[in-house]
């Protein structure tokens, strides 16, 4: 796994060990960032189960403001530190070490929040779409998105609260479902 774009470009990232953390594949970072390319200078980016932090350090790297690490797993934690560490990234972020639920109430104004849980723990994506939803108007910018990242045959609804979604993208085994309010 490696950073594909920016300052830290082709820097290696490690993983937590197991099979409990599935990180975003470099392919999929790739195209979403494609995506996300005229959004992401001076954004505030939220990366929820962050697992590596590989999407939000690939955000600081392309030029967002602020990352919001969250994920509550000791593993995960531990491989983001390391990794901010290992490419010397000192500022412009926050680890948040608790579940997705405690730090939603802690966040306001994003302008990206990207979401991407086990994909075997398929009630998560509806609580924290749902969660999302619900505060939209706090949690995002008027023009803030959110992208939820999950298996190909896991359908997410098309609506969430304020939500709507506007666009799915498929790659191999998995898919981008992009929301905004």
């Amino acid at each position: 796994m490696r950073v594909i774009a920016g300052t830290y470009r082709s820097r290696r990232l490690a993983a937590p060990r197991g099979l409990a953390t599935r990180p975003t594949s470099d392919r999929l970072r790739e195209t979403l960032f494609n995506v996300l390319a005229s959004r992401i200078e001076g954004a505030v980016f939220v990366d929820l189960y962050a697992g590596s932090g590989a999407v939000g350090i690939e955000a600081l790297s392309r030029g967002a403001k602020l990352v919001h690490f969250v994920d509550k797993a000791s593993p995960a934690v531990a491989a983001i530190r390391s990794n901010l560490a290992a490419l010397e990234i000192r500022s412009g972020f926050e680890v948040e070490a608790m579940s997705v639920a405690s730090a939603l109430g802690r966040f306001f104004a994003a302008t990206i929040i990207f979401l991407d849980p086990p994909y075997e723990a398929a009630g998560e994506y509806e609580r924290t779409l749902s969660l999302i939803g619900e505060e939209a108007a706090s949690l995002l910018t008027s023009d803030g998105i959110v992208i939820a990242e999950h298996s190909r045959k896991t359908k997410l609804a098309e609506r969430y609260g304020a939500l709507a979604r506007y666009r799915v993208l498929e790659q191999g085994d998995a898919a981008l479902s992009f929301y905004t309010r």
